[in-house]
């Protein structure tokens, strides 16, 4: 049986008090492991052409939030603006190319109505299950995630693979159905060190971009408005639909797919 590898990485956090963010979101960036070295030398080669063009050092680590903002270590590379965006833009396009899919799962926090609501453990099952969807038995997977929150993640995968109460087409009744693609435990791995990690946090933050501004209808937090308007946001989000990365089955009633709970 073929063997996929799925990455995660998240945007906001999963705390649920008056200093927390009002929204989660959890990515998965997954792929066979047929390709993860075609995958994985499409951004090298990326990532060399940003040093060559840029000065953008190889080993510089892409987080997309500090990137907007210009803040450290970005802020030491005298780029214009446009330089800045059309490093994004590039980006998105080689990710674009990958043979691979995305699935983003937000948690909107001001729809909770329970203190005991876990907002990590629920993430992560929405986003699971659509991977074993999406597997439909034909391929299994081996999760990475960055470090942080992997023992919490752990138990819920765990959890998973006995018990996964799915809801049946008779109203209030549910069935059992473990995910059986699942192999080994979650492991972590730091996203310094993981292109994969990286461009996880990459389409979380531009989830996270658009969710603020069609759901919450707020505008671009200020530092990242300074560079960018929606209608960009909108457009590497595009670029993703387009190269088929986002996995748009996960929710036919959105655009670009994402998962929304709770309803």
């Amino acid at each position: 049986m073929e063997t996929s590898i799925v990455y995660f990485d998240e945007t906001g956090d999963d705390g649920f008090n008056k200093r927390s963010s009002d929204h989660f979101i959890l990515t998965s960036f997954y792929m066979s492991t047929n390709v993860w070295k075609d995958n994985f030398y499409l951004m090298r080669e990326l990532r060399k052409k940003f040093k060559a063009q840029y000065g953008f050092r190889i080993k510089e680590e892409m987080h997309t939030k500090q990137f907007l903002a210009n803040k450290n270590p970005y802020c030491q590379y005298p780029w214009s603006e446009e330089t800045r965006k059309e490093i994004l833009c590039q980006y998105a396009k080689a990710i674009s190319k990958m043979d691979a899919r995305s699935i983003n799962v937000i948690i909107d926090k001001r729809n909770i109505k329970s203190e005991n609501y876990k907002i990590l453990d629920r993430a992560l099952t929405y986003n699971l299950q659509r991977i074993e969807n999406d597997s439909s038995g034909k391929w299994n997977y081996l999760v990475i995630t960055d470090e942080g929150r992997l023992a919490p993640m752990r138990q819920t995968a765990r959890r998973l693979q006995i018990y996964n109460p799915i809801p049946s087409h008779y109203q209030g009744n549910y069935y059992n159905r473990p995910l059986n693609g699942l192999i080994e435990d979650i492991l972590d791995k730091n996203s310094s060190q993981s292109y994969f990690i990286q461009i996880c946090d990459f389409i979380s933050y531009f989830v996270h971009l658009d969710f603020i501004v069609r759901v919450r209808g707020r505008d671009l937090p200020g530092r990242a408005a300074r560079l960018i308007d929606y209608n960009f946001v909108k457009k590497i989000l595009d670029i993703l639909k387009d190269g088929d990365v986002l996995n748009l089955k996960a929710n036919l009633s959105n655009e670009y797919g994402f998962v929304i709970y709770p309803k």
